[in-house]
């Protein structure tokens, strides 16, 4: 392996805690040579990773961010190669999940479900989408070793930085910079962001098409938030059903009638039936029939795998969190929210809510012993600052999150944007079922709908974690990206049928 240390300008900001000094490299980069081997064919790329700064209008550095950024060796021309902004979610979280799990060059060294095992580390990612991209991975402000730059009086205006809007607004200035020094204004550009990160990037297709003057060719939201669009009252409740007879299924937990289907067939059904007729029931409230309430009760544990009962004690209002808790209430577990498919225990089996995240705790087992250890170690970037794989960021200001509708008025004014969600039908979070609402109700037009795709696995919230929807999950976005590509001279404009 190859090391090249490459200093842009250093500036360093010097902190003392507890008698020692700590350096927050501002502007540096250090560049390591790699190959891999995707889809049987070997491709040897390089790894830049680092710190580039935030400016603010008197070009003075407010903050730095850490980076990393995966380009192709063998390509020299980048104007037809498309690049990649990665972004995670939280809001707080690190990069580190897509970047060692799903789309880069190098994934967890886990088994073939998601689950930790030792030694840790990482291996080749033989699904990588480094075959047909380059990639950066960003990491926003107080996530992983980015950090802000305190003034001459040592504080942080955090409005600036923490904040639906403020995040999108300097993140856009952040990503014309990183554009401008890699030279990479030609190419095709895509956005994805998982969970919060789907705000992000949802707000940011607009941003960039308006401060930055900076034009996409898709958006991939991975388990997306509700990204501004509302589902309150009876929609909101009646939208949990789908999720709630995924995870049944998953843990046996349904009749027999309803086991022996494909879980697709299964999804299909309930789908139907909480459109058609929960919903219904639902908006009529208190007021609704005796005899009807009851009998959505009844479907509604049929589809659900808990009872009847405990369904008409919360009035056919059942929450995420009770039904973690009561799904396996009888087997002395609960069940994971990111991922039902984990389980975890409780002090008490009473009680109407899990005690922790179990998939949570079990990510976090695997993922920070191996990005810590590969930043150093594999990419040779040291500093003694620590890792945030989920850093101070709150309050978070979540005020103003029109992010759907930015995305929506940004596909409008640009006809080569497409969009693409992929949902795990086990994530209890960030619903399968609220996701494709959120593509039903993106564009109310339905002008735009054939530019909007929806994919779903059989996981959770991070699909990506189980072998099989790691190889599909990666094939999907590959063959979005090749499709969503224009043809070399094609006009990016609308057609009026006289």
């Amino acid at each position: 392996m190859k090391n090249i240390f490459t200093p842009l300008f250093l500036l360093v900001f010097i902190t003392t805690a507890w008698s020692q000094k700590v350096e927050i490299p501002v502007d540096t980069t250090v560049t390591t040579s790699h190959s891999v081997t995707i889809n049987s064919k070997n491709i040897d790329y390089s790894a830049t990773t680092g710190m580039q700064p935030l400016w603010n209008n008197d070009g003075e550095p407010i903050a730095s961010l850490f980076y990393t950024y995966y380009k192709r060796s063998d390509v020299k021309n980048t104007e037809n190669r498309p690049l990649v902004i990665s972004f995670n979610g939280g809001p707080g979280s690190a990069s580190v999940w897509m970047h060692v799990a799903y789309t880069g060059p190098r994934v967890l060294k886990i088994d073939d479900e998601g689950y930790p095992i030792q030694p840790y580390g990482i291996k080749e990612n033989p699904h990588s989408i480094l075959d047909v991209a380059d990639i950066v991975y960003v990491n926003p402000v107080n996530t992983g070793y980015s950090r802000p730059i305190p003034d001459e009086d040592g504080k942080v205006d955090r409005e600036k930085f923490f904040g639906v809007q403020a995040d999108i607004k300097y993140l856009a200035e952040w990503l014309n910079t990183f554009v401008s020094r890699n030279e990479r204004w030609l190419s095709p550009k895509y956005l994805i962001g998982e969970s919060y990160g789907t705000t992000r990037v949802s707000g940011l297709a607009l941003e960039l098409q308006n401060s930055q003057w900076m034009y996409l060719n898709g958006v991939i939201l991975v388990s997306p938030t509700e990204i501004g669009i509302d589902r309150d009252g009876p929609v909101g409740i009646a939208n949990r059903l789908p999720y709630f007879a995924a995870a049944a299924w998953y843990h046996d937990a349904l009749p027999a009638e309803l086991q022996n289907k494909e879980l697709e067939d299964l999804l299909e059904e309930v789908e139907k039936y909480t459109i058609n007729e929960l919903t219904p029931v639902l908006v009529k409230g208190g007021f609704t029939e005796t005899a009807k309430k009851a009998e959505a009760a009844e479907k509604m544990a049929y589809y659900s795998g808990i009872s009847k009962e405990v369904i008409l004690q919360n009035n056919l209002d059942v929450d995420y969190r009770f039904f973690w808790k009561e799904l396996k209430r009888k087997d002395g577990v609960t069940v994971g929210r990111l991922d039902s498919r984990y389980l975890g225990i409780d002090a008490k089996e009473a009680g109407d809510s899990p005690d922790y995240n179990a998939e949570l705790t079990s990510w976090l087992h695997s993922f920070t012993p191996a990005i810590n250890h590969y930043l150093r170690q594999d990419l040779n970037f040291k500093t003694d600052l620590k890792y945030y794989m989920f850093g101070p960021v709150h309050p978070w200001d979540r005020s103003g999150d029109n992010s759907g509708e930015n995305l929506r008025q940004a596909m409008a004014q640009n006809p080569n944007l497409d969009v693409m969600i992929q949902s795990g039908y086990f994530d209890g979070a960030t619903t399968y079922f609220n996701a494709k609402y959120t593509m039903w109700q993106l564009d109310p037009s339905g002008k735009m709908k054939d530019r909007l795709s929806f994919k779903g696995y059989e996981s959770g919230h991070m699909m990506y974690l189980r072998a099989e929807d790691l190889k599909n999950a990666n094939e999907d976005i590959r063959e979005f990206i090749e499709n969503s590509l224009p043809k070399e001279g094609a006009p990016a404009k609308y057609y009026c049928n006289k």
